[in-house]
């Protein structure tokens, strides 16, 4: 009866303990400007932010480097900075990491953007992209941001599964001293008799 106690217990906890740290870590658009891994900032102000999205594939999806599906893809670049909406800004999305040598899928030519808002719709295919977000300023402001279109972030399962393989440990090692306390000994010994 302990026993099962303790099993239904650590199991409890694992599943909780998975549920908050998965929570934690796909927080995109729940999480502070300063945290948020679709944010650049340039120097103490000028900042962006995109968001991509696929509403063939999943209609309440919302993206940023990582896109799940190959197909159509609506690009948004919210130019949070308001002296960016008072210079042209353009906007490049390029198949791989070069600007100048990668072939370009989309190009939307430098203009104002009053509202501080870019749009935009391409079709990328499996791979690697590269979107640079350029405003013609003295000094050019210059921001990018990698896109890795249907393809398994290692990186990213890794994290997102070490939290509850620790808790999991934790559990199964905290069961084992349980098992082998006195009490539970004893308890097992009189059982048997």
């Amino acid at each position: 009866m302990i026993i099962k106690q303790v099993l239904q217990a650590g199991a409890s906890a694992l599943v909780l303990a998975t549920a908050l740290y998965c929570g934690a870590a796909g927080a995109h658009g729940k999480v502070a400007m300063e945290e948020d891994t679709c944010m650049r900032r340039l120097g103490d102000n000028s900042m962006v932010h995109l968001s991509a999205y696929q509403p063939q594939h999943e209609p309440n999806g919302h993206y940023c480097t990582e896109i799940p599906k190959e197909g159509e893809t609506f690009l948004v670049v919210d130019l949070v900075d308001q002296a960016l909406r008072d210079i042209p800004v353009g906007v490049r999305v390029v198949r791989g990491t070069s600007e100048l040598d990668d072939e370009t899928v989309t190009y939307l030519r430098p203009s104002y953007h009053p509202d501080g808002v870019i749009k935009g719709e391409t079709s990328l295919d499996q791979g690697v992209y590269t979107v640079f977000i350029t405003g013609e300023a003295v000094p050019p402001v210059h921001y990018q941001y990698p896109l890795r279109v249907k393809m398994v972030n290692y990186t990213n399962i890794f994290r997102a599964a070490i939290g509850p393989l620790i808790a999991l440990l934790l559990l199964t090692l905290f069961g084992y001293k349980i098992l082998k306390s006195k009490r539970v000994q004893q308890w097992r010994a009189s059982r048997r008799t």
